[in-house]
């Protein structure tokens, strides 16, 4: 492959902390990709183990393949380190991918088409593997999004998806989006250091554009004991975390005005409710499906 030295196209952000048993996967699955126009930021939130070590070697190996770290080598949590890549970042649409998980081949190629096909939507998506094989278990396809190739306007998108609705929401290591999107909405909510700081940033994408749901397979989301959402919900940090962003997304929503907003703010009082109150929630699921 030829890497031009204009500004790329797509900048590609990872993020890591102590990654050392994945870090390298992820990173040849980027190098992999059939699209050359991206720089890959690998940016380090203060590792003490040896991702550190490998994240400069590539560095050193590949010349659009650059290292970032806070000053210190501060461990500031991963909404500022992915603030931290966006500082570095050049390119056009702006694609993140986490230090456990593994891009398909086509993934940046098929994405950009589609932006480019359409410029109206400012974020895609698409079908993920939830990635149990890698270790023995049961792969499971999970569309994200309430659309299947189609494009979903705002507000629609913040009432379908969780948090606040029933669809999966995406991961971020298969979104790609606009930078003037990610600029507008004011980028990554620096206070979420780790739990829902992705959901900070999709729900003001949500609200300010529109967002395309493929069907297309992009993104093997890798399934283990150690990755931040096992950890934080057998650590019973799961709830506190959605309260949080729930108190962030009320004021948020309290600081703004747009059309269909009295329908998001019924959708997270009833968000909360069901957060609050899970076994009435499940009672009536249970009397719902029986209705049906």
């Amino acid at each position: 492959m030829v890497f031009s030295n204009a500004p790329p196209l797509v900048s590609v952000i990872c993020i890591f902390y102590n990654a050392e048993q994945f870090l390298r996967e992820a990173i040849d699955s980027v190098l992999a990709q059939s699209c050359s126009n991206y720089e890959l930021i690998l940016v380090d939130d203060g590792s003490s183990d040896g991702s550190t070590d490998i994240a400069r070697q590539y560095s050193r190996d590949y010349r659009h393949v650059f290292y970032a770290d806070h000053p210190g080598h501060e461990n500031l949590g991963m909404s500022a380190a992915r603030s931290r890549g966006l500082a570095e970042a050049r390119g056009e649409f702006v694609a993140c991918i986490d230090a456990d998980d593994v891009w398909r081949p086509e993934k940046l190629a098929r994405q950009i088409a589609i932006l480019e096909q359409s410029p109206r939507v400012g974020m895609v998506c698409g079908t993920v593997n939830y990635w149990s094989s890698w270790n023995g278990g049961q792969d499971e396809l999970i569309p994200t999004g309430h659309l299947v190739d189609e494009v979903s306007l705002p507000p629609d998108t913040s009432l379908a998806l969780y948090p606040l609705g029933e669809a999966a929401a995406p991961c971020p290591s298969d979104a790609m989006l606009r930078r003037r999107v990610i600029d507008a909405v004011g980028g990554p909510e620096q206070h979420f250091t780790g739990m829902y700081e992705d959901q900070c940033l999709y729900a003001k994408v949500y609200l300010e554009t529109p967002v395309y749901f493929a069907s297309e397979v992009w993104l093997d989301y890798r399934q283990h004991a150690d990755s931040c959402v096992s950890t934080s919900t057998l650590g019973g940090l799961y709830a506190p975390a959605a309260r949080y962003w729930m108190d962030w997304f009320s004021g948020y929503l309290a600081a703004r005005h747009f059309e269909g907003k009295a329908d998001v703010e019924r959708a997270l009082r009833r968000a909360r409710w069901r957060l609050d109150h899970p076994r009435l929630r499940r009672v009536v699921k249970l009397l719902r499906r029986a209705a049906r």
